[in-house]
């Protein structure tokens, strides 16, 4: 699937949930150099889970990566990249309310456009390089926040990511995967456990169910 952008097109995949979507998800990969595509494991599992929560879920492959045009851009034109896959998922689930969350560096990315957008009632932040980007802008954010970390991540442990992130208000959930690194390996059920409670029991939950309209637009 090709989804039109000012270089030319992303790469990009659709994972639907059984029935009528409650809303939907963009969720962008780690860092393109370094070998993070939406193929990558823990961003396919994520979008598993949010499917399990009734969410129709879009990865895409940022510029440069895979069979999208363009090239790598800091960070910069990658934002454009996010704001495309939004516009083009809001075509096929109009006013519904949607979410946007990434791993690593694909976190950093979506939610410095999720935190801007109207449409986004929620954000998740898997990995966060926290000893890489800054996330004190989370603090002026009125959207829920969930972040999961792993207890050993090299670019910020558990520990440090609650300190951090945790003290900036009561929008931002932290979790703890117990034994886990930055990408979650051997860790991918608890990861998936804390994204579905969130959007079933946290404040995930509400956000959703807050802007929910009872039948509005063509579901495609």
């Amino acid at each position: 699937m090709k989804i039109p952008v000012s270089h030319g097109h992303l790469e990009a995949a659709i994972q639907n949930p059984g029935g009528d979507p409650r809303g939907g998800a963009v969720f962008c990969h780690p860092h393109p150099v370094q070998g993070g595509t939406m193929h990558t494991k823990a961003v396919y599992r994520a979008g598993q889970a949010l499917n399990q929560v009734g969410l129709r879920t879009l990865r895409f492959n940022f510029r440069g990566v895979g069979f999208s045009t363009g090239s790598y851009d800091e960070g910069i034109g990658e934002e454009e990249d996010v704001r495309a896959a939004l516009d083009w998922l809001e075509l096929g689930l109009p006013e519904r309310p949607v979410i946007v969350g990434g791993l690593s560096f694909g976190s950093m990315v979506g939610l410095k456009v999720g935190v801007e957008d109207a449409r986004v009632v929620a954000l998740v932040a898997l990995g966060t390089p926290i000893h890489v980007y800054d996330y004190s802008y989370l603090a002026d954010v009125e959207k829920p926040v969930l972040v999961v970390q792993g207890e050993y991540d090299e670019h910020g442990s558990a520990q440090e990511v609650e300190e951090i992130l945790g003290g900036l208000g009561e929008h931002v959930t932290v979790r703890s995967v117990q034994g886990a690194g930055h990408l979650f390996e051997d860790h991918i059920e608890e990861l998936q456990g804390f994204i579905r409670e969130f959007f079933t029991q946290g404040q995930g939950a509400s956000a959703l169910e807050a802007v929910r309209p009872e039948s509005k637009g063509t579901i495609l």
